[in-house]
């Protein structure tokens, strides 16, 4: 079964909304064995959405719709979709006590434009609203499915869960699909295609190989699709292809859709050591990176801001004396920021980072994107690497907190590794 979404908004197009709805459908629906073919985002036009749904029809079985169903002049969706059925617009009562029962608890009065979202085509099945006021509308016309739903993510996602989803799943002819991801770290996309050319070349002609590069990380996805085979069939050759391609790359993978941030802290867990960060120009994003995830206060124990000089001395207790022969963005620098950053944390890891993260600011000798990242160790040693990244300044911080982590990733794997010896 093929599918369709279509998005309608003009906040949308325009980049003040970001249509986090399309990706959630998409990844939902691929669980139901529905492949969704195409993601269509318009503007708030009788135009432009009966163009999308002409359009849609040709191509897909279900056509999903969100967007368009508020109480204002601009939500047009409603009465397009009665125009374009032939249908006419009537009040339903269970949407109309839903609204009625919203604005009451509330302590809200009940406009006429209130009243006016029970309106509805008299040809749809009405989805009632568990989380607002617009219904949704799910059509049998034309030999399609049409299901229009508010734009509202939480409501929408409450209409899939609680009715579209099993209405659906009663069609008939979807495919059973199965996904299974590991994170690679540490090798280049390119490097890894070649490397596991051979287990590519041979899967099953029901299982596909996508590679999903971020930064230090390649995600391989395998992805089983079949109207033949069930679940459990198909996890086998997933299982089949991925323990191949495990025993060419080594120990440099993880099971799931892990990011970085999640691999550090899990091996921080699993050998119960510590970290804290001392930034410069990466500005708390490394900092930021590790306790965006859930649990992190395990693992982390705190962070020094040092962007200016003065602060490199009188918080880090760096030399004015090195500062001046070396400038902060250097090799001497980054150690000693580790170094006193630890000590003053008392931590097992401090990770420093000193650098030109630009636009401006660069010279000949140390130009914009050169970052030095510092890594103190459990051992008293510490290691200084030297980058020179490309790129806006937002990604030249992103590098530099990735970088960072993945020194620490490296780090727990060697000692762990030297312990087993």
């Amino acid at each position: 079964m093929l599918a369709e979404i279509i998005t309608i908004g003009d906040e949308i197009l325009i980049g003040q909304t970001v249509d986090t709805n399309s990706a959630w459908l998409g990844e939902h629906l691929n669980r139901y064995g529905i492949e969704v073919i195409q993601i269509t985002s318009i503007n708030d036009k009788k135009t432009s959405i009966i163009n999308a749904l002409q359009d849609a029809e040709k191509r897909a079985d279900v056509i999903l719709i969100t967007g368009g169903l508020g109480p204002t002049k601009d939500d047009i969706t409603k009465k397009v979709l009665a125009d374009y059925f032939g249908a006419k617009l009537i009040t339903h009562e269970g949407a109309l006590e839903n609204i009625k029962d919203i604005f009451h608890r509330r302590g809200r009065e009940v406009l006429q434009i209130n009243v006016d979202q029970a309106l509805v085509p008299d040809n749809c099945e009405v989805i009632l609203n568990s989380k607002g006021t617009a219904p949704g509308m799910y059509f049998e016309e034309k030999g399609k499915i049409y299901v229009s739903m508010p734009g509202v993510p939480y409501e929408m996602k409450a209409m899939m869960e609680q009715v579209v989803f099993e209405k659906l799943n009663t069609l008939g002819d979807n495919y059973t699909i199965v996904h299974e991801t590991i994170t690679v770290v540490g090798v280049p996309e390119s490097h890894l295609s070649v490397a596991i050319e051979s287990v590519e070349d041979n899967l099953p002609p029901h299982v596909k190989l996508a590679y999903l590069p971020h930064l230090n990380l390649v995600r391989l996805r395998l992805s089983a699709k079949s109207a033949e085979h069930t679940a459990d069939e198909l996890k086998i050759d997933i299982n089949t292809a991925f323990d191949q391609i495990k025993s060419i790359i080594g120990d440099v993978w993880f099971d799931g859709d892990h990011n970085l941030p999640e691999i550090v802290g899990d091996l921080l867990k699993t050998h119960k050591k510590t970290i804290g960060t001392i930034e410069s120009c990466s500005g708390g994003f490394v900092a930021h990176s590790l306790t965006a995830v859930a649990g992190s206060s395990a693992y982390y124990k705190g962070s020094l801001l040092t962007y200016a000089y003065e602060t490199k001395v009188a918080i880090a207790g760096i030399d004015q004396v090195m500062l001046n022969e070396y400038g902060a963005v250097s090799e001497q620098v980054c150690e000693a920021m580790a170094h006193n950053a630890k000590a003053k944390l008392e931590i097992d890891y401090c990770i420093s980072t000193t650098g030109i993260a630009g636009p401006g600011g660069g010279t000949a000798d140390k130009p914009v994107g050169l970052v030095f990242i510092g890594l103190a160790k459990p051992d008293g040693t510490i290691e200084v690497k030297r980058c020179e990244f490309h790129g806006t300044r937002i990604q030249i911080i992103e590098r530099t907190a990735y970088t960072a982590l993945d020194m620490v990733r490296k780090a727990i794997d060697s000692s762990t590794q030297m312990a087993m010896l």
